[in-house]
């Protein structure tokens, strides 16, 4: 149960002073994140944890002479004289001459409302007006001053005024009465964090630190490295740690077994591979050994660049398993790539005398019935599916190692439902997306981490090269010589505000296009064909009965085509960095020079050059990743909102990579001296976890 001290955070929006039935919807739209489910309301907690964007300074106060131009002036002046237009003139704006000893400045109000600039602005009245003064035909004016205060009201102007992200129809002045009665309605909290740290830090108490985030008292209230902020983000950070280590200590409380096999089927795996291991394979194996080996239950992220390797790393390790007389599964988010996994699984395992099995969505109820009835007699040893592999009808005999490919695009559920398919399951979780290592911490704090940082003998480098659209023809000409030679490209187009129907509408005009320089040999690849017309067009491009496969985004490219060399990007500004590296590594496969154009439509924005240029300069993934991390932001990355991973409201983990390891390391502290949570501090921290919502491991602290 929630403590009843945080219920004032808990209640609706919609139930505060001065918000009704038409602006509840509002800030329902501006505050409730997506994937929520429908019917749900903002609360007052999303409020307050809804920081302000910017900041209006209105601390200069300068006389008229002085006043900077295009700059915010708050100026005091006597009201000289209404020149309201008449007649034929009536459209034209209502303009108020007012003056200082030193000069006169002319307001300038457009759709005017004269009654109330009138009654605003009384001739020989001293007002105190906010706003920015700029050069009209050589005079002063302010175009629609945003303040006009008499002297009552200008006690009550703070010199810095938050300025919030809004929706259409929100009114700013909305949020403000809004979030200072959410201000008001924080309740005397105990403090969770440790008191060395706030001092050390010079950090403010978590409701302090809130009202100075929400009322700042200078533009610099708004970094990141601003003492309230920092607090903020520390709460936040240190609820995520503690959430996840919680879940971990879960993990590794479970039973587990022993799964250490006597390296009969792996030695004879590894000894028909055509090449030898990387050094970091080898350590990611004696990872994974050792786990397997121990009482304890595996928990292990493996993450390797675009060929590096983690076929066969899982390969080996699932053969370690089935030496044990356990199964195996490895399970794929799409179709394509759990048919990719299969055929380059069956070669590698079945000589060895492993039994391996394909169990996707499309199999016919015959074939399925089958392959189940198979699968829970033990007489199929590794299983590889899609999310078929989790539905409830599925038995394994004695299921002892999940393995979970592209982890980011399934949720913590569906992992869980996989290693609940067996008894005390060893779970194994590979991406091909390196992830940066702050991200890593928290999105995979749960888990162990090995990672494939070679790329395997014989991998050619890729030469990438930038260019602009207007130079289409030239890449067709280039084809044209490559195909005729051999060759085969990818040419995938641009994401159209992720939109499938444009998306897929571009891509047939691409191939259409295409086909009146390369006839039939062009095939057509997206998300809108049914499978086994995915399949007939992988194959055909496998086996080059096409030889230029346009495809879009939404599927994917993984099928492995060491004959690919050639990889052409469309519109290559609209991707991110990480996707753009994803695309790239579909060639540089085989022995064959491979060469990736990133095509572009200038002009270019600051945040996409640099994501074209690190491209062209590094195909290391890992310094990719970090690079798409600082220019993105962790929200983004993986999509982790989709994953069940929650995105960060006010960490970021560009800059607060330092308060991330003060979280770690305070959280793995807290939990050797009260793993339940039960001291003084403990409660405090409960309260943490349920302000954030990481309700999950108070579930698991509560199930013991």
């Amino acid at each position: 149960m929630r403590p009843d001290i945080l219920a004032p955070l808990f209640g609706r929006v919609a139930a505060l002073p001065g918000v009704g039935p038409k602006t509840a919807p509002l800030f329902d739209r501006l505050l409730l994140r997506p994937g929520l489910a429908a019917g749900q309301q903002a609360r007052v907690v999303d409020l307050l944890f809804h920081l302000p964007a910017s900041v209006i300074d209105r601390s200069q106060r300068p006389t008229i002479a002085e006043a900077p131009l295009e700059t915010m002036v708050v100026i005091k002046a006597s009201v000289a004289e209404h020149r309201r237009p008449q007649g034929r003139y009536a459209s034209q704006p209502f303009r108020v001459l007012v003056e200082d000893d030193t000069g006169d400045v002319e307001l300038v109000f457009f759709k005017n409302n004269p009654d109330w600039i009138e009654r605003s602005l009384p001739i020989g009245s001293t007002r105190w007006i906010s706003g920015r003064i700029e050069l009209y035909d050589g005079r002063r004016q302010m175009v629609h001053p945003d303040r006009v205060l008499d002297e009552a009201a200008l006690a009550k102007l703070p010199p810095f005024e938050a300025v919030y992200g809004l929706t259409e129809g929100l009114q700013p002045r909305f949020v403000f009465r809004a979030t200072e009665e959410s201000l008001a309605r924080i309740p005397a909290l105990a403090e969770w964090q440790d008191a060395t740290v706030l001092a050390a830090n010079k950090l403010p108490a978590f409701a302090d630190a809130l009202r100075a985030a929400h009322r700042p008292d200078s533009p610099a209230a708004l970094s990141p490295q601003h003492p309230a902020r920092q607090r903020l983000a520390l709460d936040e950070l240190l609820a995520t740690q503690l959430a996840l280590r919680l879940m971990r200590a879960k993990m590794r409380r479970l039973p587990g077994r022993e799964n250490k096999g006597d390296g009969r089927l792996s030695r004879a795996i590894e000894a028909a591979l055509p090449f030898t291991l990387t050094g970091a394979q080898k350590r990611a194996l004696g990872d994974i050994g050792a786990d397997l080996g121990s009482d304890t239950r595996m928990l292990r992220l493996v993450q390797g660049d675009v060929g590096s390797g983690k076929t066969v790393v899982a390969a080996l390790a699932m053969a370690s398993v089935v030496e044990c007389g356990r199964q195996a599964a490895l399970m794929a988010p799409t179709e394509i790539l759990a048919r990719q996994h299969y055929e380059r699984l069956s070669p590698l395992m079945g000589p060895a005398g492993v039994r391996v099995a394909l169990l996707t969505g499309r199999l016919k109820s015959g074939e399925r019935a089958a392959t189940h009835a198979a699968i829970a007699a033990g007489d199929i040893d590794v299983v590889v599916g899609t999310h078929a592999l989790v539905q409830g009808d599925l038995a394994f005999r004695d299921l002892g190692l999940a393995v979970v490919d592209e982890q980011h695009r399934f949720g913590v559920q569906q992992r869980l439902a996989l290693g609940a398919k067996g008894e005390a399951v060893d779970v194994l979780v590979m991406t091909a997306t390196p992830i940066p290592r702050t991200l890593a911490l928290t999105a995979f704090g749960d888990m162990d981490s090995s990672a494939l940082d070679e790329k395997p003998p014989g991998r050619t480098p890729i030469s990438t090269r930038v260019l602009p659209a207007s130079r289409i023809g030239e890449i067709v000409a280039g084809l044209q010589r490559a195909l005729a030679q051999g060759a085969r490209a990818y040419w995938v187009c641009p994401l159209v505000e992720e939109n499938e129907d444009l998306d897929l509408a571009a891509a047939e005009e691409r191939a259409a296009d295409l086909r009146h320089y390369f006839g039939d040999a062009v095939g057509l690849l997206h998300g809108r064909m049914k499978g086994p017309e995915k399949d007939a067009a992988m194959e055909a491009f496998q086996r080059g009965q096409t030889k230029l496969l346009v495809a879009t985004t939404v599927v994917e490219v993984g099928v492995d085509v060491p004959e690919a060399t050639i990889m052409v990007i469309e519109h290559a500004e609209r991707f991110g960095l990480a996707q753009l590296h994803q695309l790239r590594g579909r060639v540089g496969r085989g022995s064959g020079e491979s060469s990736c154009l990133l095509l572009y439509k200038g002009p270019l924005s600051e945040a996409a050059k640099a994501r074209l240029m690190t491209l062209r300069q590094t195909e290391d993934g890992f310094r990719i990743a970090e690079e798409d991390l600082r220019l993105r932001g962790e929200g983004e990355l993986l999509g982790v909102r989709q994953a069940g991973m929650p995105g960060f409201r006010l960490a970021d983990l560009t800059v607060h990579a330092r308060l991330l390891a003060i979280a770690r390391d305070d959280a793995e502290l807290i939990l050797r001296r009260d793993p339940e949570l039960s001291g003084e501090r403990g409660k405090a921290l409960r309260a943490l976890l349920y302000l954030f919502e990481r309700d999950e491991a108070i579930r698991l602290l509560r199930a013991g």
